[in-house]
């Protein structure tokens, strides 16, 4: 195998997406937004909420709204070469983007007259007030408990996907009760409740388009049966950190995370296949779909 050059070497933009999930009849569920097909990077693709963290994430602002300290929180990302302003912006931004994306607000009451109502504050965020003078002027305050580190996925120097790269911190929780996601119809077009199985077969049988990150982290899911066992694995671990690196071979592009032996990082960062490769428009373990749940 050849590895892949990159074509120029930008430094990644910091970034969070947050990882819905509800437990349902049908078992556990995950919340994937499809982004519009005119977007510049991954268009038609479905994600998981998320995106690049802004200044005022880590402003005084939005510090003073946190249920816990930037400490706190710097401590449970387990990244010390970042400042824990950075680390609680970051928190920030996840929550930012559950709201503004698929208009879920992860908060709770910090004065009697709060009011949570995730419709309101969404339209106030859409017409442009800072995230942090939404939530102040409704009585609340970030509820970043509920979020868990999960996973820190940095693109590849060469991308799989799109032409930009993000360091982006994937975080999971479980979606308010008594609220109801839905896409904004300007970044997204579509959302859909699927099994973490379910999204990889219609994925593989083309009915939906995925990014690596999401197919791996869709195996890794399907592996739980609950909301309850999804956070309670991620708060024993320390997040992994993938930068996946890419080679070629007999013309087909292939993507290799940390514990394979084509890999740089020898340490195993994630259950199932340690490659995929490109078949056609789809990433897929060279041994089999099924590889992707071993």
């Amino acid at each position: 195998m050849q590895p892949i050059a990159p074509t120029q070497i930008e430094t990644p933009r910091d970034s969070a997406t947050v990882v819905l999930l509800r437990d349902s009849p049908e078992g556990l569920q995950t919340l994937l937004l499809r982004r519009h097909a005119q977007m510049a990077n991954m268009a038609g693709v479905y994600v998981f909420p998320g995106g690049k963290l802004d200044a005022e994430d880590s402003d005084p602002a939005s510090a003073a709204l946190l249920d816990r300290s930037p400490a706190d929180l710097h401590a449970g990302l387990g990244e010390p070469g970042i400042a824990p302003a950075t680390a609680a912006g970051l928190h920030v931004a996840a929550l930012r983007e559950a709201l503004e994306e698929c208009g879920l607000l992860l908060a709770e009451a910090a004065a009697p007259q709060a009011r949570l109502d995730a419709p309101h504050a969404r339209a106030l965020l859409h017409a442009g007030q800072p995230f942090a003078q939404v939530l102040a002027g409704l009585g609340l305050r970030l509820a970043t408990r509920q979020l868990a580190p999960w996973s820190r996925w940095i693109t590849p120097l060469a991308p799989a996907m799109g032409t930009r790269r993000f360091d982006t911190r994937f975080f999971v929780a479980e979606a308010p009760a008594g609220q109801t996601a839905l896409h904004d119809n300007e970044e997204t077009t579509e959302s859909v409740w699927l099994a973490p199985r379910a999204a990889l077969e219609q994925y593989r049988d083309g009915a939906i388009d995925l990014a690596p990150p999401q197919i791996m982290s869709l195996a890794q899911l399907a592996r739980h049966a609950s909301v309850h066992s999804v956070l309670a694995a991620a708060r024993r671990q320390s997040p992994p950190t993938i930068l996946p690196e890419a080679f070629v071979d007999a013309g087909a592009r292939t993507i290799c995370y940390p514990g394979d032996p084509l890999h740089s990082v020898r340490e195993r960062a994630l259950p199932g296949p340690t490659r995929l490769r490109q078949q056609g428009r789809r990433f897929l373990p060279e041994e089999g779909f099924e590889a992707l749940f071993a």
